[in-house]
């Protein structure tokens, strides 16, 4: 991580982050409304259809028990999309990172700024089902503000290890694996739409072990007004998670590029 540490404190990553806004921003609007349709209907869908059956869970009304559950899954699904196939598109298809690398700027730089463009642009798409459930009379506390900088940490959780597959990728296909064997399980395992308490103890076990149940942990508790337990824990997985993900992604990058 050392050499991550020295790219940090040189900020000329913040130039290729820059570089990756200035192009998302011509698209701004279709881009976070393409992130959170998905997210929206699985919120009014399973909230309004399951809540008529399902009057309380955990003594708050169903769907807003989902919509702390969404946010996190929607940061989780926007870092992965921009890391996986926007971030591949940067290094393999575009060869954008081949133009910036002639330029005085490492690999650790640009690799660190995709990194924190993934998670600063998962972070616009959570706030954005923040508002809209916000805006639906689901949350009022002011803890509600504190899942804004969870937003980025998560992120960082998950845009570190879509980059790694990022690194690992040859096409756009390989991809599917990750979503379907990694993205999908643990939205549907943990604790998105119901209480991992419901599942046994194994699948508790299982589902402990991943980052989407920590962002839930402390995104629900966030979002309904109440303080989560373990924090620090849920806080400490998460960025070890990404750090994790950023130092095996940068090692693979620079074994397939500059090898």
């Amino acid at each position: 991580m050392s050499a991550a540490l020295r790219a940090l404190a040189s900020r000329r990553w913040v130039a290729v982050w820059r570089r990756n806004y200035l192009v998302w921003r011509k698209l701004a609007a279709e881009s976070v409304a393409g992130n959170i349709v998905d997210p929206l209907f699985y919120l009014l869908g399973f909230g309004l259809g399951f809540g008529a059956m399902i009057p309380e869970v955990d003594g708050v009304r169903y769907i807003a028990f989902l919509a702390g559950g969404t946010v996190c899954y929607t940061t989780m699904l926007s870092a992965s999309f921009e890391s996986l196939y926007s971030g591949f598109a940067r290094m393999h298809v575009q060869r954008t990172w081949e133009g910036i690398l002639n330029a005085p700027v490492s690999l650790e730089d640009v690799v660190l700024a995709e990194w924190t463009w993934a998670a600063s642009k998962s972070l616009l798409s959570g706030t954005a089902v923040l508002l809209v459930a916000t805006a639906l009379g689901l949350g009022q506390s002011w803890t509600m503000l504190l899942i804004v900088p969870l937003a980025f940490l998560i992120g960082l959780a998950f845009s570190g290890m879509g980059l790694v597959m990022t690194a690992l990728a040859k096409s756009y296909d390989f991809f599917t694996y990750w979503f379907t064997l990694v993205l999908t399980p643990q939205m549907m395992l943990c604790g998105v739409f119901f209480p991992l308490a419901n599942m046994p103890p194994w699948l508790q076990a299982l589902a402990s072990a991943l980052p989407l149940s920590h962002a839930v942990a402390l995104g629900r508790p966030l979002f309904l007004g109440r303080w989560p337990a373990d924090p620090l824990l849920h806080v400490a997985v998460l960025a070890a998670y990404g750090l994790a993900g950023f130092a095996l992604a940068l090692a693979l990058f620079r074994r397939r590029l500059l090898s």
